[in-house]
């Protein structure tokens, strides 16, 4: 096991340039000492409020009405605008009196330049509240809006997450935020994180703090109705890989430095018995309901069970982190080329679900080794057979499981398929790197590894052999 003084020689390195993984919440600057540090003993949960069931969306109108709401500012995309979603919320507004202004331009996969017509939206409007209802990229410039609305004096750079941006606190009262998410798996509606593509480097980063966390989140099954059958499809792949991650996640109490304050807890806190029960409830419920919400879309109880998964997967990933699988997504999606999904639009892009699974099978043929028990459990809630199985099979056990998902879910078969060569794998492995957060919450990465920086060979190494 490496030493830890490895360890933390690297956590110095990541206080001083700190990772641009747009998945993970701030968690502020902290020094560590040369003292030996002692690992973290504790671990907490935090989460928006959370309210599920069919048909809810009808009282959204009525709690902008106990915020106290008189200007609100809806945001949405525009395909969902002229949809059963977007006109749910609408009319709950108008029956309740509250007066609302709607942005439809919302860009999937947004960009630091989308996001700032948001910004600029929202600054023009009075708003006192906003609401979100859409997918992921419709949350999250939700967020970004409410932010810089917020804080009209700061620069746009001052919250993006280092070494991007100045990754400064957020210190500033942002105004009531109400999310409801169209799609099954995103998560983002009880994050404090929001993902964009920074066009300068042509690289995802992001804005993370807890106080972007949308109050409350609505989670209405009616609305997955609206979802095309290849966006079930590749969201339902994050909340697979969101469980996965955070339930093989590093365990809370062997990671470290314990903070000098808990405000300080970073929000990636590792493995815990809470995130686990989210986790456990994820992998079962992919294992019952993914292919039938996919190819039945009308079952409403299917549907109805994924995006109550794609919440709870977001409750897992938001206090116990991601790792391996979303740190090689960014460079992945941020790099796409010439692939064009079906059902999102005719523009080249690789939606996040894909990006995120398409290593699953490498990464955790990787990673097993380093808790062969929670790698043949997550197997085994997935569906497979795991009578006689040793330690040692545990990696083939679950990337073979993996496996058969992915065919089943006709997913592209490896990077060839999503537009990449072999001449790419250095770019991608060079965008993977500097994603640290995400490996730090990997036992795999820290322990076996023994790392002291992101450019000992080893390290580069396992990239290059993940990549590819």
């Amino acid at each position: 096991m490496a030493s830890r003084k490895r360890v933390f020689d690297l956590l110095r390195t990541i206080d001083k340039a700190s990772c641009q993984c747009p998945a993970h919440s701030y968690r502020g600057n902290f020094h560590v000492s040369n003292a030996t540090p002692v690992l973290d003993y504790t671990f907490e949960i935090k989460n928006s409020t959370v309210r599920y069931g069919i048909g809810v969306t009808q009282e959204v109108g009525l709690d902008l009405v106990n915020f106290g709401a008189k200007n609100v500012c809806v945001m949405t995309d525009s395909n969902l605008v002229s949809l059963k979603p977007v006109k749910s919320v609408l009319d709950s507004l108008t029956k309740n009196g509250v007066n609302y202004k709607v942005y439809d331009k919302v860009q999937v996969e947004p960009t630091d330049t989308s996001f700032k017509d948001a910004v600029e939206f929202a600054k023009k409007g009075n708003f006192d509240s906003f609401v979100a209802v859409g997918g992921g990229s419709v949350m999250d410039t939700c967020k970004a809006a409410n932010l810089y609305y917020s804080d009209p004096e700061a620069d746009f750079l001052d919250y993006v997450n280092a070494p991007i941006g100045k990754g400064k606190p957020v210190d500033v009262k942002l105004k009531p935020m109400i999310a409801l998410p169209t799609t099954s798996g995103t998560g983002s509606e009880t994050t404090g994180t929001c993902i964009f593509d920074f066009e300068e480097i042509h690289a995802k980063t992001g804005i993370s703090h807890n106080a972007l966390r949308p109050h409350l989140a609505i989670i209405d099954p009616l609305h997955t109705f609206s979802m095309p059958e290849k966006v079930a499809n590749y969201s339902g792949f994050d909340v697979f890989c969101h469980a996965l991650e955070s339930f093989t996640a590093i365990p809370y109490n062997e990671r470290g430095p314990a903070p000098s304050n808990p405000a300080l807890r970073p929000a990636y806190q590792g493995s815990n018995p809470i995130s686990d029960v989210w986790a456990r409830f994820c992998l079962q419920t992919i294992q019952r309901h993914f292919s039938q919400s996919v190819y039945n879309p009308d079952d409403i109880t299917a549907r109805s069970y994924m995006h109550l998964a794609g919440t709870m997967a977001g409750v897992g990933i938001g206090n116990a982190g991601v790792h391996l699988c979303h740190g090689l997504a960014y460079p992945i999606a941020g790099n796409a080329k010439t692939f064009v999904p079906k059902d999102y639009g005719e523009k080249p892009m690789i939606p996040h679900g894909l990006s995120v699974v398409v290593t699953a099978p490498a990464v955790f043929r990787f990673t097993a080794a380093s808790d062969p028990e929670k790698h043949l459990e997550a197997a085994s809630l997935l569906g497979a057979d795991i009578t006689g199985k040793k330690k040692a099979d545990a990696g083939d056990v679950l990337a073979d499981t993996i496996l058969k998902y992915m065919e089943k879910m006709k997913i592209e078969n490896g990077l060839s398929d999503l537009g990449y060569t072999s001449k790419d794998i250095p770019k991608l492995v060079k965008g993977a790197l500097p994603q640290s957060s995400a490996y730090l919450t990997n036992r795999w990465m820290v322990s076996p590894l023994g790392f002291t920086s992101e450019d000992n060979p080893k390290f580069k190494g396992a990239f290059r052999l993940i990549v590819i």
